[in-house]
């Protein structure tokens, strides 16, 4: 069983910036490539960031690109999501997710952190 438990999330002026952390307990971490989602108040859950499992390989949904940045240290188990120029849209509750390369779905998630953005 692999468990994902994020961290980092809080309350922050719009133009600020936080890092998400997301530890993992599978002793196989380097084997899978990691996701970033997020889900708002009323919205559906939706795709943020990926990154593959030798960290060299990012994916970002339009709406963050230029602004997140994935990275991941296999040596800790963790991967990050640096959030910068952060604006009210961004309020969500963030969600790290994992799955084997190969594996079309996201086998596995965290109970993820809540990020909030004052204008």
């Amino acid at each position: 069983q692999v468990q994902l438990v994020e961290s980092g999330g809080g309350l922050v002026q719009a133009g600020g910036s936080l890092r998400l952390s997301c530890a993992a307990s599978t002793r196989t971490f380097s084997s899978y490539a990691m996701g970033w989602f997020r889900q708002a108040p009323g919205k559906e859950r939706e795709f943020v960031a990926a990154i593959a499992w030798g960290g060299g390989a990012t994916n970002y949904a339009d709406s963050v690109k230029g602004r997140f940045t994935a990275s991941r240290d296999n040596a800790k188990n963790t991967v990050y999501l640096q959030m910068n120029s952060l604006k009210p849209e961004d309020t969500a509750v963030y969600y790290c997710a994992a799955k084997l390369p190969l594996s079309g779905n996201y086998a596995y998630w965290g109970q993820g952190t809540q990020v909030t953005v004052s204008s």
